[in-house]
């Protein structure tokens, strides 16, 4: 066993800690629906920060991104587009004061505010609940996968198969770990809700700062005594159209064959799709999962931009300083590395081996409880949106829409339950984290893009297209994984993308349009830019003091100087462990250049409702 009694009292410690939170907090949570789904919209925008940027700071992402910096190098800073990262500046720039706008709990509830309460809006609903459902779903399979993975190197299976009456194969002793660590998050999120899930998260994000701190400066004192030895184009975040200067014969061979079943080796390509791909998830708002509930927590719709800003200055840095420690630190020492998994290497172990072999003690059992505590995060937050759409947008809506306080904390109490128990079958079937990930976000989101692009921007669109676009989105992201298994999912997006426009098309023009009150009532209230002339012509008309959305072109000058900022917040901590002196003051630069314009285009204006 690798942890001593410290290491695991400390563990404990934080443990209890979040199960106090969770019965604290419980009868708040129980006032109301309002209360536990989105605590009460009493909550400051900057602990909502914290406790978003903790829920993406979770194990089986950091386990992705030590692997991928690893591999890559600077490099690696362009693939988290892949979710896309950057999703976050649009939030941050118009897309969260137009969420938060509507004051509805889901995102499925959001729908009624853009179509009304039609046949059309009915199934339009309805199929953002199952899409709602099956990604939640999807994400605790896969902080459930990399949770069992991080915690076997700690506690070998050895140590406690004796003490299981049952034989368990090695492949599945993850899931036996990922069970038995879940049910602490479960027990804090389905007791307190989103106040105890944020309380929480902000313990977390003390203890993951603390710990990154912490593993920054020890790869850093290594540097001082040892060489880094990587292929050339390993520093460089720059690449052409192959990644022919990241060849590591001869230094560790094994990286080859990572890099060419990534399916990366194309990287201009690659990158190109990601981008096109990103753009499009981007405006098409966030998905509904957590992230989507803590917009819907904040205060105004002026709070809800402040937060989704914050969550990448609070993130980016202090990740990003951990994972470049770890990252060079196991290629210091590689050989010192356990990363056979059932007699082969696997990646996806480089960052708890690295725990293990160079975390001094007493830090070993703060960094995993802070790792624990990031699962926790994220299953967590994930749990209550599910919740949420099961709660507020089935039971209520159509089984009991009626129920008292008592009969919400038990429907709470019990889908919680279910959810769990289904997203650990889910994790069970899954192969490991990049493909659950690569599944999430090329796959599903690809389903979920034109829907929910032409919702926001084109007043024509109506709820059957919206229905049609999502289901014919949503069937080939569940058959594609497995017609097309040797293909990296972010391919075959194109097809997705054009599959399920057709469907939204076809749904729109041949169905009548959106109620025109509707309409008027969704666009006076969000005031989005875009294709709304008919409508906004008839808003003017009815109301002329009514001042139309006319910052198109400055949100998206405020979108690419956020970028360019979150970018520069990645590099950074990388150059500042690798003590690169030039490319730390070119990033700090390029970082205050753009907060400074952002505090005059973007802060300076932000509406206050």
């Amino acid at each position: 066993m690798k942890l001593n009694f410290i290491d695991i009292l400390i563990i404990f410690t934080y443990l209890i800690a979040t199960v106090v939170i969770g019965l604290v907090l419980k009868k708040v949570a129980q006032k109301s629906k309002s209360n536990y789904l989105l605590g009460g919209n009493k909550l400051p925008w900057y602990m909502l920060g914290l406790s978003n940027a903790s829920g993406m700071f979770d194990i089986s992402g950091t386990m992705w991104l030590v692997t991928l910096l690893f591999v890559y190098g600077l490099k690696s800073i362009w693939i988290p587009w892949l979710w896309p990262v950057f999703n976050q500046v649009f939030l941050m720039v118009f897309l969260s004061i137009w969420l938060r706008r509507s004051k509805v709990t889901t995102g499925a509830e959001w729908i009624n505010t853009r179509f009304g309460r039609s046949r059309d809006s009915n199934l339009s609903h309805g199929v953002v609940v199952v899409f709602a459902l099956i990604m939640c779903l999807g994400y605790l399979a896969y902080g459930f996968i990399g949770l069992g993975k991080f915690v076997m190197i700690f506690i070998p299976w050895d140590i406690v198969a004796p003490h299981i009456p049952f034989n368990v194969p090695i492949e599945y002793v993850p899931h036996i770990y990922g069970i038995m660590f879940t049910m602490f998050a479960v027990f804090y999120a389905v007791l307190g809700g989103m106040t105890s899930i944020v309380w929480a998260d902000v313990l977390q994000y003390i203890i993951m700062t603390i710990s990154a701190i912490l593993i920054g400066v020890l790869a850093m004192k290594a540097l001082a005594v040892e060489t880094l030895n990587v292929p050339e184009g390993w520093a460089s975040p720059f690449f052409g159209w192959k990644l022919n200067d990241l060849n590591w014969t001869g230094i560790i061979d094994e990286v080859n064959a990572k890099i060419a079943s990534d399916g990366y080796s194309l990287f201009s390509i690659f990158f190109m799709m990601m981008v096109f791909k990103g753009v499009l998830v981007s405006i098409a708002g966030p998905a509904p999962t957590y992230d989507m509930q803590k917009i819907l927590s904040t205060k105004s719709p002026k709070e809800a931009a402040k937060m989704s800003g914050f969550v990448s200055v609070v993130l980016m840095p202090i990740r990003y300083f951990m994972i470049a420690g770890f990252a060079v630190l196991a290629i210091l020492y590689y050989d010192k590395l356990n990363l056979l998994v059932a007699g082969q290497i696997d990646f996806e172990q480089i960052l708890p081996s690295a725990i293990a072999e160079f975390v001094p003690v007493g830090f070993m059992g703060l960094l995993l409880a802070g790792l624990l505590a990031a699962f926790n995060s994220t299953f967590a937050g994930t749990l209550n949106a599910a919740q949420a759409y099961i709660v507020n947008d089935i039971y209520l809506r159509y089984v009991r829409p009626n129920a008292d306080n008592r009969q919400l904390k038990n429907m709470n109490y019990l889908t919680g339950i279910l959810v769990v128990i289904v997203s650990i079958i889910f994790g069970v079937f899954a192969q490991d984290v990049n493909s659950v990930l690569q599944w999430i976000v090329s796959a599903l989101y690809g389903s979920y893009v034109v829907s929910n692009v032409l919702k926001w921007y084109w007043w024509r669109f109506n709820g059957y297209g919206y229905f049609w676009g999502m289901v014919f989105g949503l069937i080939p992201a569940l058959i594609f994984p497995y017609v097309f298994s040797e293909t990296l999912d972010l391919y075959y997006f194109p097809w997705l993308l054009l599959i399920s426009t057709a469907g939204a098309i076809l749904g729109t023009f041949l169905t009548k349009p959106t109620d025109e009150a509707t309409l008027k009532d969704f666009y006076k209230t969000v005031n989005p830019w875009g294709f709304w002339g008919p409508i906004r012509e008839k808003v003017m008309a009815e109301d002329p003091d009514f001042v139309p959305n006319k910052t198109f072109k400055r949100d998206m000058f405020n979108v690419v100087i956020g970028t360019i900022a979150q970018t520069a917040l990645v590099a950074l901590p990388i150059y500042v462990v690798l003590q690169d002196a030039i490319p730390i003051w070119i990033t700090i630069a390029i970082t205050v250049v753009c907060l400074l314009i952002l505090k005059k285009t973007w802060w300076d204006k932000l509406p206050e409702n």
